[in-house]
């Protein structure tokens, strides 16, 4: 099958193929790379705007007037509705198109931006700043929306590669914000300079998804692909198992430099130099998670990497007890890598999953692929909005740890005993032999049909 050229005027592909490796090698590897790289350069933005309250609060001293378990809840909630609005962003891609889509959530990004402009300034009630940056939340469904779409263009066994390599780069705006903001903060600029940096750029990333991104019409608007995913238990257990992963990530982007400032007395530039380092590792080891993924299996992958998850977590409470500054940075920065190498090894096992749900089916072929696809497509967004959730549940845990120990030790405990958990899950659902009568990897057909490599 040879894909046609997509018109200049409408930009859609009417058929789409990846699975077709003649089809791939002559045209659609190269079309799958371009809107790959533009999505990201979208996705990346709107991580950016959506963690900019994270950088703000360093920000904001005494003459503002907030407390430090205001800058928490403010953070929290900015999380919170990023979480929720990645559910629609899922389904706007195949309700509008994965083009047309990346130019609208790309030119949203200007609301709470310019809104954020106009209202940063002492004298700004607590109110105002935390309604504003709900506004903010929106650029977390730039990720639903973004991982939705690159799914569809690219083969299974490319799939962890390039999802994570789309995810990563996206997650890569979190430490740029934080980089940029550590050249405003020390050249004594403000934090409307910082914002007025990103207006143009907003801009530039809706240009240019105009310009060289394509739509497929092979992707249909389905809602009944939302049912079937939300009725598949194996959507709300990769769910559970990714507040793990991304819950972190995206929880300690939002609250280090916080936790820096409270607990070790660090100054607002002092946190700057710091806070980046974490998001930076976490968001460049995320492709290498889904290429580990794709070599010996997400299941495996993210199993150990959950070991190590709570070997570092476990040092921090030591570190934190101590208040050894230099290794609570170090234990904190190995333990944001972790949450991005298992970002890109949980988001590996999807589409391996109920590709596995296909063949267990009976289906082959196309009628497989096409129904993996459907159903990996509409779960990502669950999945991907559940797993925000954790960050949510992290910056309100640190919230409560600082009020009630005066540091964030009791939250780091918690975290701890949540990784035991996601261990046992991980094992015991995609890794344990399911020779057990009722066990889920059987009755599913996941363990049978696949192998560790492809879940």
């Amino acid at each position: 099958m040879t894909a046609p050229a997509p018109t200049s005027r409408s930009r859609w592909i009417q058929e789409w193929d990846p699975e077709d490796e003649a089809f791939w090698n002559a045209t659609g590897e190269k079309v799958a790379r371009r809107n790959l790289i533009f999505s990201v350069l979208s996705e990346h933005i709107g991580f950016s705007i959506w963690t900019m309250w994270s950088v703000l609060v360093l920000f904001m001293g005494p003459e503002y007037g907030l407390t430090p378990a205001d800058k928490f809840l403010l953070t929290s909630m900015v999380t919170l509705v990023g979480a929720v609005v990645r559910v629609p962003y899922t389904f706007a891609v195949a309700l509008f198109g994965g083009r047309n889509w990346t130019i609208v959530s790309a030119a949203l990004l200007l609301v709470p931006t310019v809104a954020a402009f106009v209202v940063m300034k002492p004298g700004t009630s607590f109110t105002t700043f935390l309604l504003v940056g709900l506004l903010a939340g929106i650029g977390g469904g730039n990720f639903a929306s973004s991982m939705t779409n690159i799914n569809a263009f690219f083969p299974l066994k490319k799939k962890g590669w390039a999802l994570g390599l789309n995810a990563g780069g996206g997650n890569i705006g979190v430490p740029v914000i934080q980089l940029v903001a550590l050249a405003i903060i020390g050249a004594s600029g403000g934090p409307r300079v910082l914002l007025g940096i990103y207006i143009p750029l907003i801009l530039l990333a809706a240009v240019l998804a105009a310009v060289f991104m394509d739509n497929l019409a092979t992707v249909k608007n389905d809602t009944g692909a939302a049912i079937d995913a939300a009725k598949d238990a194996h959507t709300w257990i990769m769910s559970f198992l990714y507040v793990g992963t991304f819950g972190s990530f995206i929880g300690y982007a939002f609250a280090f430099g916080q936790v820096l400032q409270v607990q070790f007395g660090r100054t607002p530039l002092q946190a700057a130099y710091l806070t980046f380092i974490g998001p930076l590792l976490g968001s460049l080891v995320r492709p290498v998670g889904g290429w580990l993924a794709d070599r010996y299996g997400g299941a495996r992958i993210t199993l150990w990497n959950y070991v190590g998850m709570a070997a570092a977590t476990a040092l921090l409470v030591v570190a934190g007890m101590q208040k050894a500054l230099p290794l609570f940075v170090v234990f904190f920065v190995v333990l944001f890598a972790l949450s991005g190498l298992g970002n890109g090894s949980t988001y590996k096992m999807i589409p391996g999953i109920f590709q596995a749900k296909a063949l267990a089916k009976g289906l082959t072929g196309e009628e497989a692929v096409a129904y993996g696809r459907r159903l990996s497509g509409a779960s990502m967004g669950l999945i991907g909005a559940v797993g925000a959730l954790g960050g949510v549940g992290i910056n309100l845990a640190f919230r409560q740890s600082f009020l009630s120990y005066g540091s964030g030790t009791g939250a780091f405990v918690a975290f701890l005993v949540f990784y035991g958990l996601c261990f046992a899950v991980t094992w015991a659902v995609y890794l344990r032999r399911p020779a057990a009568q009722g066990h889920p990897a059987a009755a599913t057909g996941t363990r049978a049909q696949l192998s560790h490599a492809e879940v």
